[in-house]
């Protein structure tokens, strides 16, 4: 059985790719990093991810785990510092619209994967699980942690306004 023309599915599923990615990184570049890494990879085993029963459930785990290496690869050469030092310049202030998003990119990674792939996505725990190589109980973890935290932060919100 053959599967889908590669150019064909790119054009079809590219934007709901790079959305998943812009969820899972929090920035455009990076997201659009992760998608070009990922289809880099899938290009040459296309006739195999082709075959797949389900390809975009595949190209998605490929995405989320390119993810998960770029944000561990981060970790090993960023340094956090206490305080940031300003170069004289302010940075423009976000509108408290965004204050959602904002906490959702505060939150760990692997939280903020599992809360962005349950009610953005709309995938099942069970699918999690498959994508993030972890077991159902871990995402059911993740998900109540990271809603746990936006729910404190939303919180913090309406108690400041």
């Amino acid at each position: 059985m053959s599967g889908p023309d590669f150019d064909a599915w790119v054009e079809r599923r590219g934007d709901a790719l790079l959305r998943l990615a812009y969820l899972l990184t929090g920035s455009r570049t990076d997201a659009e990093d992760v998608v070009q890494d990922v289809l880099v990879r899938a290009l040459p085993r296309w006739d195999r991810i082709a075959a797949a029963d389900d390809v975009d459930a595949y190209v998605r785990r490929m995405v989320v785990n390119a993810h998960t290496s770029w944000w561990r690869r981060w970790r090993k050469r960023e340094t956090p510092v206490e305080q940031v030092h300003r170069t004289g310049h302010l940075e423009p202030v976000e509108p408290r619209d965004d204050a959602l998003w904002r906490a959702c990119l505060a939150l760990p990674a692997d939280q903020r994967a599992a809360v962005v792939l349950r009610f953005y996505e709309d995938l099942t725990y069970a699918e999690i699980a498959a994508l993030a190589g972890v077991r159902e109980g871990t995402v059911r973890s993740r998900v109540s942690r990271g809603i746990a935290a936006l729910r404190m932060q939303v919180a913090t919100l309406e108690d400041v306004r």
